[in-house]
């Protein structure tokens, strides 16, 4: 029996290696585009690499798990994609904090009309339903075709078209 629990922790420790290896492999290949896709969501260097950390160590836990990324077919699409969801759940926690409402923001922010602007817009998109920022994002900010994203979200390249569409309406009110 002694033989058998030093067989299994043998194994444990090569499978907790291969995962350490496959991190880091996946990191080095790929933190610089979760780095960036969540720099463009929320527009500050410390918020991004939350964002980052908080993939990263998803990642890590699921492979510590034995599990492997969800979206192996195209790993830099579900890597933005993570990116950008942990980005937005940071905006949606700086909303929820910000003690100060948009229109008794200080007057220094009033002098730079395109800060205030992407604020108000970091904060209509954290106002979406989570999917739909997700779509919003990978299409506009990342770059991502319609025909990616139907593969991505598993759905027909006209429904993305319509739903991206109804998106940047309901964005449009928000600036109205």
């Amino acid at each position: 029996m002694g033989e058998m629990g030093t067989a299994e922790n043998i194994a444990d420790m090569q499978s907790s290696a291969v995962a350490v290896v496959e991190f880091t492999e996946l990191y080095e290949t790929h933190y610089a585009a979760v780095y960036r896709a969540a720099f463009r969501v929320t527009g500050n260097s410390a918020d991004a690499e939350d964002a980052l950390q908080t993939v990263f160590l998803r990642i890590l836990g699921s492979l510590s798990q034995g599990r492997e990324i969800p979206d192996a077919r195209n790993p830099e699409a579900w890597f933005k994609r993570a990116a950008c969801n942990a980005a937005i759940d940071i905006l949606r926690r700086r909303i929820a904090r910000a003690e100060i409402p948009m229109e008794d923001a200080p007057l220094k922010l009033v002098k730079k009309p395109e800060a205030l602007l992407k604020e108000q817009l970091r904060r209509a998109i954290a106002a979406l339903e989570p999917e739909d920022a997700e779509l919003f994002l990978l299409r506009h900010v990342e770059g991502f075709s319609n025909g990616e994203l139907a593969d991505i979200f598993r759905q027909e390249k006209n429904n993305i078209a319509v739903r991206l569409h109804r998106i940047r309406q309901t964005l449009q009110m928000e600036f109205q």
